[in-house]
């Protein structure tokens, strides 16, 4: 085993463990329209914790159910339709029917065997964790899971972070954070952690992750 620059590894949820789940799978719906505007519309500034409803939803200040229904009105007023393309999920609750990222898990596993200290922080909503928690052994393989519906914060908020690295016993000069957005991994670089952007093909960020933890 190669020299390692982190002792613990904290991984994002969709986008990342899952292959989807992420903003990419929301505007996809609407092929004909800028998914930049549709994003901010649903999701929110992706930099920024805020009032959206999307962010609120995420904070367990509000159901989905609330959620969806501002969304709709504002995607509505924005003159926003859904138009399904081909191979595309017919419906938002549909492009949460999550999918193992299989090459992620791989190296989840990998970390676990190699004694290093393992997390997930994700921003995510109460309704959904019926769809994820039943995909993986979550409790028996990673030493914390931070959600954000659960302890009332979000990323990018330093806050997030700090928990979970507090619940880890870790520090962020020895802490690889995989994520899809780049603004929640520019965050993690803010705090002196190592930051890690996870492309639609991950590949390239577990390359990188590895070579963090001494595993090439």
């Amino acid at each position: 085993m190669a020299s390692k620059a982190v002792d613990t590894v904290i991984f994002d949820l969709g986008g990342v463990i899952m292959r989807n789940g992420g903003p990419r799978d929301f505007t996809r719906l609407y092929p004909n329209h800028d998914p930049a505007v549709v994003a901010e519309i649903v999701m929110g500034s992706h930099h920024l914790d805020t009032d959206h409803q999307w962010h609120r939803v995420e904070r367990g200040e509000i159901s989905f159910d609330e959620c969806r229904a501002i969304t709709k009105q504002k995607l509505a007023d924005a003159g926003i339709v859904a138009t399904v393309a081909a191979g595309t999920p017919t419906s938002k609750a549909n492009s949460f029917n999550f999918q193992l990222n299989d090459e992620m898990v791989t190296f989840i596993h990998e970390l676990k065997t190699a004694g290093i200290r393992i997390g997930i922080l994700t921003n995510n909503v109460k309704e959904f964790r019926p769809m994820w928690w039943p995909l993986m052994d979550y409790e028996n393989i990673f030493d914390t899971i931070v959600d954000s519906h659960e302890v009332q914060i979000r990323k990018p908020n330093p806050a997030i972070y700090e928990l979970t690295m507090s619940r880890l016993n870790a520090t962020p000069n020895r802490t690889a954070f995989l994520d899809d957005l780049l603004a929640n991994v520019h965050a993690a670089n803010a705090l002196g952690m190592h930051g890690v952007h996870v492309e639609e093909d991950s590949a390239g960020a577990i390359t990188t992750a590895r070579a963090l933890t001494g595993l090439l």
